[in-house]
Protein backbone atom coordinates (compact mmCIF):
# COMPACT_ATOMS: atom_id res chain seq x y z
CA UNK A 1 0.00 0.00 0.00
CA UNK A 2 1.27 3.83 -0.35
CA UNK A 3 0.41 6.45 1.46
CA UNK A 4 1.07 9.83 0.93
CA UNK A 5 1.00 12.30 3.47
CA UNK A 6 0.25 16.18 3.33
CA UNK A 7 1.10 17.94 6.72
CA UNK A 8 2.73 20.77 7.48
CA UNK A 9 4.79 18.91 9.97
CA UNK A 10 5.96 16.09 8.76
CA UNK A 11 8.74 15.47 11.49
CA UNK A 12 5.83 14.13 13.69
CA UNK A 13 5.74 11.25 11.27
CA UNK A 14 9.44 10.02 12.23
CA UNK A 15 7.47 8.02 15.00
CA UNK A 16 6.54 5.32 11.74
CA UNK A 17 9.58 3.94 11.28
CA UNK A 18 9.71 2.42 14.35
CA UNK A 19 8.09 -1.11 15.65
CA UNK A 20 6.06 -2.91 13.33
CA UNK A 21 4.89 -0.10 10.99
CA UNK A 22 8.48 0.56 10.62
CA UNK A 23 9.49 -2.74 9.65
CA UNK A 24 6.39 -3.07 7.23
CA UNK A 25 8.18 -0.16 5.53
CA UNK A 26 11.40 -1.77 5.74
CA UNK A 27 10.01 -4.67 4.14
CA UNK A 28 8.24 -2.66 1.05
CA UNK A 29 4.80 -3.98 2.28
CA UNK A 30 3.87 0.11 3.31
CA UNK A 31 5.34 3.34 1.29
CA UNK A 32 5.15 6.01 3.37
CA UNK A 33 5.44 9.50 1.96
CA UNK A 34 5.47 12.98 3.54
CA UNK A 35 4.61 15.98 1.49
CA UNK A 36 5.24 19.53 3.30
CA UNK A 37 2.07 21.62 2.06
CA UNK A 38 4.51 24.65 3.40
CA UNK A 39 6.62 23.71 0.24
CA UNK A 40 3.86 24.68 -2.23
CA UNK A 41 3.38 28.49 -0.91
CA UNK A 42 4.45 30.65 -3.09
CA UNK A 43 4.39 33.10 -0.11
CA UNK A 44 8.12 34.38 0.31
CA UNK A 45 8.00 33.73 4.36
CA UNK A 46 6.67 30.45 2.95
CA UNK A 47 3.09 31.41 4.84
CA UNK A 48 0.24 28.95 4.27
CA UNK A 49 -2.56 30.64 5.96
CA UNK A 50 -5.26 33.80 6.22
CA UNK A 51 -7.58 35.14 7.80
CA UNK A 52 -11.31 33.94 7.79
CA UNK A 53 -14.03 35.54 5.32
CA UNK A 54 -16.94 36.38 7.33
CA UNK A 55 -14.28 36.48 10.51
CA UNK A 56 -14.10 34.30 13.15
CA UNK A 57 -11.01 33.35 15.65
CA UNK A 58 -7.63 31.82 14.00
CA UNK A 59 -6.28 31.10 10.95
CA UNK A 60 -7.41 29.25 8.04
CA UNK A 61 -5.07 26.82 5.19
CA UNK A 62 -5.14 28.41 1.96
CA UNK A 63 -6.82 25.97 -0.62
CA UNK A 64 -4.19 27.25 -3.77
CA UNK A 65 -0.79 25.39 -1.66
CA UNK A 66 -2.86 22.21 -0.60
CA UNK A 67 -3.77 21.57 -4.31
CA UNK A 68 -0.58 21.98 -5.38
CA UNK A 69 0.69 19.80 -2.98
CA UNK A 70 -1.89 17.29 -4.04
CA UNK A 71 -1.49 18.09 -7.67
CA UNK A 72 2.41 17.06 -6.87
CA UNK A 73 1.16 13.39 -5.52
CA UNK A 74 1.71 10.82 -8.92
CA UNK A 75 -1.25 8.59 -9.38
CA UNK A 76 -3.66 11.26 -7.13
CA UNK A 77 -6.17 10.44 -9.99
CA UNK A 78 -6.34 7.04 -8.42
CA UNK A 79 -6.27 7.38 -4.99
CA UNK A 80 -8.33 7.61 -2.12
CA UNK A 81 -8.14 11.28 0.10
CA UNK A 82 -9.22 11.68 3.44
CA UNK A 83 -9.08 14.54 5.47
CA UNK A 84 -8.63 13.83 9.50
CA UNK A 85 -11.33 16.17 10.47
CA UNK A 86 -13.46 16.54 13.64
CA UNK A 87 -16.22 16.48 11.24
CA UNK A 88 -15.47 13.20 9.68
CA UNK A 89 -16.93 9.29 10.38
CA UNK A 90 -15.88 7.88 13.53
CA UNK A 91 -12.82 5.24 12.68
CA UNK A 92 -14.15 2.07 13.62
CA UNK A 93 -12.76 -1.35 12.86
CA UNK A 94 -14.84 -2.37 9.82
CA UNK A 95 -13.16 1.43 8.54
CA UNK A 96 -10.08 0.27 9.25
CA UNK A 97 -10.58 -2.82 7.43
CA UNK A 98 -12.49 -1.02 4.44
CA UNK A 99 -9.49 1.21 3.70
CA UNK A 100 -6.71 -1.58 3.98
CA UNK A 101 -8.46 -3.04 0.91
CA UNK A 102 -7.11 0.37 -1.13
CA UNK A 103 -3.63 0.47 -2.96
CA UNK A 104 -3.21 4.25 -2.51
CA UNK A 105 -4.59 6.49 0.35
CA UNK A 106 -3.65 10.49 0.33
CA UNK A 107 -3.72 11.93 3.99
CA UNK A 108 -4.91 15.42 4.26
CA UNK A 109 -3.79 16.84 7.82
CA UNK A 110 -5.29 20.02 8.83
CA UNK A 111 -4.06 22.92 11.42
CA UNK A 112 -5.03 25.81 13.16
CA UNK A 113 -8.54 26.52 12.07
CA UNK A 114 -8.91 23.83 8.97
CA UNK A 115 -9.01 23.93 5.32
CA UNK A 116 -10.24 26.08 3.33
CA UNK A 117 -13.41 24.35 1.93
CA UNK A 118 -13.35 24.78 -1.30
CA UNK A 119 -10.12 22.58 -1.47
CA UNK A 120 -12.09 20.12 0.40
CA UNK A 121 -14.74 19.86 -1.82
CA UNK A 122 -12.25 19.30 -4.87
CA UNK A 123 -10.32 16.27 -3.75
CA UNK A 124 -11.73 14.33 -0.71
CA UNK A 125 -13.38 11.53 -0.86
CA UNK A 126 -14.40 11.41 2.64
CA UNK A 127 -13.37 12.83 5.95
CA UNK A 128 -12.41 10.56 8.71
CA UNK A 129 -12.39 11.81 12.77
CA UNK A 130 -10.57 9.35 15.12
CA UNK A 131 -12.91 10.92 18.06
CA UNK A 132 -15.18 13.38 19.33
CA UNK A 133 -12.42 15.66 20.53
CA UNK A 134 -10.64 18.70 19.13
CA UNK A 135 -7.15 18.57 18.58
CA UNK A 136 -4.19 21.00 17.35
CA UNK A 137 -4.11 19.24 14.21
CA UNK A 138 -4.73 16.20 11.65
CA UNK A 139 -0.68 14.52 12.24
CA UNK A 140 -1.69 12.64 15.20
CA UNK A 141 -5.30 10.83 13.65
CA UNK A 142 -3.24 10.38 10.42
CA UNK A 143 -0.84 8.14 12.56
CA UNK A 144 -3.55 6.28 14.30
CA UNK A 145 -5.38 5.75 10.80
CA UNK A 146 -2.09 4.12 9.74
CA UNK A 147 -1.08 2.37 12.23
CA UNK A 148 -4.75 0.58 12.19
CA UNK A 149 -5.33 -0.08 8.41
CA UNK A 150 -1.54 -1.27 8.29
CA UNK A 151 -2.25 -4.28 10.70
CA UNK A 152 -4.79 -5.63 7.71
CA UNK A 153 -2.15 -5.59 5.27
CA UNK A 154 -0.71 -8.59 4.42
CA UNK A 155 2.42 -9.63 6.15
CA UNK A 156 2.26 -6.76 8.26
CA UNK A 157 1.29 -9.18 11.10
CA UNK A 158 0.12 -12.72 12.23
CA UNK A 159 -2.72 -13.41 10.20
CA UNK A 160 -4.47 -15.03 13.02
CA UNK A 161 -3.22 -12.36 15.51
CA UNK A 162 -5.46 -9.64 13.25
CA UNK A 163 -8.51 -12.80 13.72
CA UNK A 164 -7.82 -12.77 17.52
CA UNK A 165 -7.89 -9.05 18.01
CA UNK A 166 -10.18 -6.78 20.18
CA UNK A 167 -12.98 -5.66 17.86
CA UNK A 168 -12.85 -8.17 15.33
CA UNK A 169 -15.74 -9.60 16.30
CA UNK A 170 -17.32 -7.22 17.50
CA UNK A 171 -15.95 -8.13 21.14
CA UNK A 172 -13.02 -6.88 23.76
CA UNK A 173 -10.19 -9.35 23.86
CA UNK A 174 -10.67 -11.20 27.48
CA UNK A 175 -7.34 -10.68 29.97
CA UNK A 176 -4.33 -12.70 28.88
CA UNK A 177 -1.40 -13.73 31.31
CA UNK A 178 2.44 -14.97 30.93
CA UNK A 179 5.36 -15.53 32.61
CA UNK A 180 5.86 -15.34 35.48
CA UNK A 181 3.29 -17.45 36.95
CA UNK A 182 2.97 -15.53 40.25
CA UNK A 183 3.59 -11.39 40.42
CA UNK A 184 2.57 -9.80 43.19
CA UNK A 185 1.00 -12.66 45.19
CA UNK A 186 -1.53 -12.81 41.95
CA UNK A 187 -1.26 -16.21 39.99
CA UNK A 188 -2.50 -16.46 36.69
CA UNK A 189 -6.33 -18.52 36.87
CA UNK A 190 -6.45 -22.28 37.12
CA UNK A 191 -7.93 -23.15 33.83
CA UNK A 192 -4.95 -21.22 32.07
CA UNK A 193 -2.30 -23.22 33.55
CA UNK A 194 -2.58 -26.24 31.48
CA UNK A 195 -1.68 -24.57 28.21
CA UNK A 196 1.69 -22.91 28.58
CA UNK A 197 3.40 -19.68 27.48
Amino acid sequence: MKIDILTLFPEMFSSLNESIIGKAIENNLIEINLINIRDFSKDKHKKVDDTIYGGGAGMLIKPDVVYDAYKSIKGHQNAKTIYLSPQGSVLNQNKVKELSKDTHLILLCGHYEGIDQRVIDEIVDEEISIGDYILTGGELPAMVLIDSVARYIEGVINSESAKEESFSEGLLEYPQYTRPEIFLNRSVPEVLKSRKP
